[in-house]
């Protein structure tokens, strides 16, 4: 009989060594799909949907991979956005200087909320983190260098690596595809490994992970900080496109938003974060001219997403399919 000790480290071992088929064709063909994408879509549009998508992703490897409900995920989105957006126009930092220092801004922030955060389960997980969130949207209006309600206007690209003009959109867009693509990989990675088995049994059973001898608040806080790490990427990498860094990032919204994105296309599969954000920034490009309405369209959407489909679009072809996406 095998021991204890034995037992405990045989989940994370087995690992699949090889990539399903499925999931190979399903990224290429996403792959190629955003790759020739910006010849028949508006640039910029994509390129919101790519930061939202990331954003996505970061979020899902949290609540879908280890069952912590963040309802603060905007902080970090939105703070790294300031801190690109301020890094890149006053400090006079390169692209690449700027977004890593953004993200390196989300990646403490979320060390500190995660830190003091993590202990906690269930909807009180859930409120601390909006009440710090709530705190980074209130230090956002009064803080000097975030312009306030004007936010941060004008924040130049530059050129990437002294060599990539990103003012010219298409090259502007193949560097938010890397960026995207290389965080997609990342959390793709994190939750095929052994960390992510792990954070799967906590997720199942956090009692029985520790007595296997995990220390599962360790396991979370490394989650919670690479997640918020990831958002931060993509909130600096948002301030960039859009030469913007507003409070609409750091408002309680936007944590809702990237809720819906992450149960719409589907709660704890590899490809569901990203169809949903680009569901959810379609939608929100289409019904623009309604206003205050689309609030409405969205909760509409989230009651139909939850009473019809729990698992999401891709969930639900993952079901159909019987393969897991």
């Amino acid at each position: 009989m095998a021991t204890v000790k034995e037992y405990a480290g045989a989940a994370p071992a087995a690992v699949a060594s090889a990539v399903p088929r499925h999931q190979i064709v399903a990224f290429l063909a996403m792959l190629g799909i955003l790759l020739v994408a910006p010849f028949f879509v508006y640039p910029v549009f994509l390129m919101k949907a790519l930061c939202f998508a990331l954003f996505a992703c970061a979020f899902n490897l949290l609540i879908g991979y280890v069952g912590l409900l963040s309802f603060g995920h905007a902080a970090f989105l939105g703070s790294a956005g300031y801190v690109s957006a301020h890094a890149a126009k006053v400090w006079g930092l390169p692209p690449e200087a700027a977004i890593l220092l953004g993200t390196a801004a989300a990646a403490v922030l979320g060390l500190v909320i995660g830190a003091l955060a993590i202990r906690s389960r269930g909807i009180y997980f859930a409120n601390i983190t909006l009440a710090f969130a709530q705190m980074v949207f209130f230090s956002s209006i009064q803080a000097k260098f975030t312009g306030g309600e004007d936010g941060i206007q004008a924040v130049p690209r530059g050129t990437l690596l002294g060599v990539l003009d990103l003012r010219q959109p298409y090259t502007m867009y193949f560097v938010v595809l890397a960026i995207f693509l290389g965080g997609f990989l990342v959390v793709y990675r994190a939750i095929h490994s052994p960390f992510g088995q792990v954070l799967k049994a906590i997720r199942e059973s956090e009692p029985r992970a520790i007595s296997l001898g995990y220390r599962a608040e360790h396991y979370k806080l490394l989650a919670f900080v690479l997640s918020a790490t990831l958002s931060g990427l993509a909130g600096g990498t948002k301030a960039l496109v859009f030469q913007l860094a507003s409070l609409t990032d750091v408002h309680w919204t936007m944590s809702g938003e990237v809720v819906l994105m992450t149960l719409l296309g589907g709660l704890g599969t590899v490809f569901g974060p990203v169809v949903g954000a680009f569901i959810m920034i379609t939608l929100e490009h289409s019904l623009a001219q309604i206003g205050s309405w689309l609030t409405i369209v969205q909760g509409a959407i989230f009651v139909v997403c939850v009473l019809t489909f729990r698992r999401g679009v891709v969930g639900e072809l993952a079901r159909i399919l019987r393969k897991p996406l």
